[in-house]
């Protein structure tokens, strides 16, 4: 929705979580995520994120600090609820934490964070992170007892699970949508800074888009695929452009 000062940007962070995946694959160097932050970041991208799980699947402990140093872009530190990952998110301290719920057999995160259901185990890990100046953010599904138990443990920002909507079919897309609109309105009349992502892609992004409470979208596997075909700057500045036709 516009105002007299115009739109506000939504904001495009950026997963470069499979570039080490391929790295991974063959061992070795190639392709550095540290590089692919860099063409990131001269695409158009607002941020840096990536998941460091526990056991190091793509992302590994020496690349933290390299992406870090590697533009003057925030980076947001995707993590499970662990003593581990907290301190390494308090050693590296990123511009931001986004807890996430990890399962060691999933391929990719399946759903949201039971913050509701959680509240004791989040509790002391948020108030640490906060404490150290990270913003932290909860990665959820967008339902009010989600929100609700965002506003109890005191996290600034959540992150709304957007793939129900990304794998919806016909009239259920519409219903998703509403979904999270309702709930990015709810989260932002509270206080709370809402951003979406997982399941995103150039044919779905604009209607999230165009939620006007939205703040960031964070936007990883999809565009690393494209990137195989049309190159990683490539394909950051399509997703940029379809973002900025709608904001």
């Amino acid at each position: 929705m516009s105002n007299t000062l115009g739109p506000t940007r939504l904001r495009l962070g950026v997963n470069i979580d499979h570039v080490a995946t391929i790295r991974n694959a063959r061992g070795g160097e190639h392709p550095d995520p540290a590089r692919a932050a860099r063409i990131v970041a001269q695409a158009g991208g607002d941020g840096i994120t990536v998941h460091l799980r526990e056991d190091r699947r793509h992302i590994r402990d020496e690349d933290l600090q390299r992406v870090q140093a590697a533009t003057g872009l925030p980076l947001n530190l995707e993590m499970a609820a662990t003593d581990e990952m907290l301190e390494i998110a308090l050693r590296h301290k990123p511009h931001a934490a986004c807890i996430v719920p990890e399962r060691r057999e999933e391929r990719t995160t399946e759903g949201g964070l039971d913050a509701a259901g959680q509240h004791n185990r989040l509790a002391p890990i948020v108030t640490r992170l906060v404490d150290a100046g990270v913003r932290v953010s909860l990665f959820i599904a967008p339902e009010p007892r989600q929100i609700e138990a965002a506003m109890k443990l005191g996290a600034p920002v959540v992150e709304f699970h957007t793939g129900e909507y990304a794998h919806a079919e016909g009239e259920q897309v519409a219903i998703e949508l509403r979904r999270i609109a309702d709930m990015a309105a709810l989260a932002a009349r509270n206080g709370i800074e809402p951003h979406a992502g997982h399941g995103l892609t150039y044919e779905n992004v604009q209607p999230v888009a165009a939620i006007p409470q939205l703040a960031e979208l964070n936007i990883g596997h999809y565009l690393i695929g494209e990137a195989i075909f049309c190159g990683l700057e490539a394909s950051v500045r399509k997703m940029r452009e379809l973002m900025d036709e709608v904001r």
